[in-house]
């Protein structure tokens, strides 16, 4: 009797979500090519159960789906708790809305279920008519249902009834990194904690692409990385998310998808992904921290319409630098970490994939540049006047109001504050002559 074979999770990522158009193209090159070459080798489906998993309209899916995931740590929530942790989806509990669907806020704890930890929670309901769908939806349960990080977006759960589609993470109070620093309202982020979300964002993929089984995150962008009160940057959304090449496989071929101005060029042009594909995504996420600026803005004139455009031929210019450098800053930054930065920026962004950086080296240069800090100017003084100055200060102060006021004699200014002036005369000599400093030391 054959023994059937246990498939993984990850095969059955790979079977699940493979494109029609995939698989006529992927025959096509084996033809062409005799089966050979670094496009990804088309598998069958491993079984009913499976394929039925990628079937929104399956009896058997949320059965399925558990049967799957076993092992692993997440909760299969209803739509009634979920409806009761949100109110009902209320309007005041509502955070935002993305491809995907409406996100709200809510809390759980052991009173909703015996074990849960007492934590606010982010609920995402897939909009039925929304740019993203059950695929999606699924890829992200089977990724973050299994893939552990402390710069991955931890899913707490989910939940599958009929067509309702949920998932529910932890909450981020610090909400993106797009709002955090595009958004006119938000103060502008320091220059050591734009360092510290680059680094760790960069963390992230390197666990993805260094894992047993290779992840490409496909949508690498600010709007995915998460930010929690202490400004720890997480990874979310794995909708796109794929298996990378496996063996001597080079590369994965797969429909263009993702968003305009992350994607890589050779990615849009011929299909082809590959880690070094997210490394390009992550040039243009740190090339938004340095300069403050969206990777694509329609409000700006065509010269400065696309930021890798407008700002690559600065990047390696030393000089030029301070050019494309965030105003809000203010010059708080370091100028050599500053420089190093652009550099790797540059090498993320160069146009042929197989001369860029590998994810690790970009953690390397990211921890070394975050230990630049002596350069960093220090930013201006302002002095605030006490509320009950000394006498001295005091009389000086006045004579120095004295000489502003206006439409007011000479003579009366005079007569008015002649002992005044004549007291921070000798205040003044008292100060060059040393006699009221500590120490004796002259000011």
């Amino acid at each position: 009797m054959a023994v059937k074979k246990k498939s993984s999770w990850r095969s059955l990522m790979v079977s699940c979500f493979r494109d029609q158009d995939n698989i006529n193209s992927s025959k096509k090159a084996k033809k062409h090519d005799g089966g050979e070459g670094g496009i990804t080798k088309q598998k069958s489906f491993l079984g009913l159960s499976y394929l039925d998993i990628s079937n929104p309209s399956s009896t058997t899916l949320s059965e399925d789906l558990s049967i799957s995931l076993a092992g692993s740590d997440l909760h299969v929530f209803t739509q009634a708790e979920l409806k009761v942790i949100t109110q009902s989806f209320s309007s005041s509990n509502f955070l935002g809305e993305g491809g995907f669907g409406p996100v709200h806020k809510g809390f759980i704890d052991d009173k909703l279920r015996l074990g849960l930890k007492a934590q606010p929670v982010a609920v995402k309901l897939l909009d039925l008519d929304g740019l993203q769908g059950h695929r999606e939806w699924l890829t992200e349960v089977m990724f973050l249902g299994q893939l552990k990080h402390p710069n991955l977006v931890k899913l707490i759960g989910y939940c599958c009834e009929e067509e309702h589609r949920l998932l529910v993470y932890e909450f981020m109070p610090r909400g993106s990194l797009e709002s955090q620093l595009f958004r006119r309202c938000s103060l502008s982020l320091p220059w050591s904690t734009r360092l510290k979300i680059a680094y760790e964002a960069a963390k992230g993929l390197q666990f993805l692409h260094e894992s047993e089984k290779p992840v490409i995150y496909r949508d690498f962008k600010a709007s995915n990385i998460l930010l929690d009160s202490d400004f720890t940057a997480k990874l979310s959304d794995f909708g796109l998310a794929k298996d990378g090449p496996a063996g001597d496989e080079t590369h994965v071929s797969t429909r263009v998808m993702g968003t305009q101005g992350y994607a890589a060029p050779e990615y849009i042009m011929t299909g082809h992904l590959t880690a070094k594909s997210d490394v390009y995504s992550f040039g243009v996420v740190l090339l938004e921290l340095l300069t403050g600026r969206r990777s694509v803005d329609k409000k700006r004139s065509s010269r400065e319409q696309s930021l890798v455009e407008w700002a690559r031929p600065m990047l390696n210019n030393a000089r030029k630098i301070r050019r494309i450098m965030d105003p809000r800053l203010e010059d708080q930054y370091s100028e050599t970490g500053a420089r190093k930065a652009a550099s790797l920026a540059y090498q993320c962004l160069r146009y042929r994939q197989k001369t860029r950086p590998c994810i690790s080296t970009v953690v390397s240069v990211l921890e070394d540049i975050i230990d630049y800090k002596d350069d960093i100017p220090i930013g201006t003084f302002t002095y605030t006047v006490p509320t009950k100055p000394s006498i001295e200060v005091k009389e000086t102060t006045s004579v120095q109001n004295c000489d502003k006021a206006k439409n007011v004699s000479k003579i009366d200014q005079h007569q008015k504050f002649r002992s005044n002036a004549h007291m921070a005369r000798n205040h003044r000599l008292s100060l060059r002559n040393g006699l009221n400093s500590p120490g004796g030391e002259r000011y």
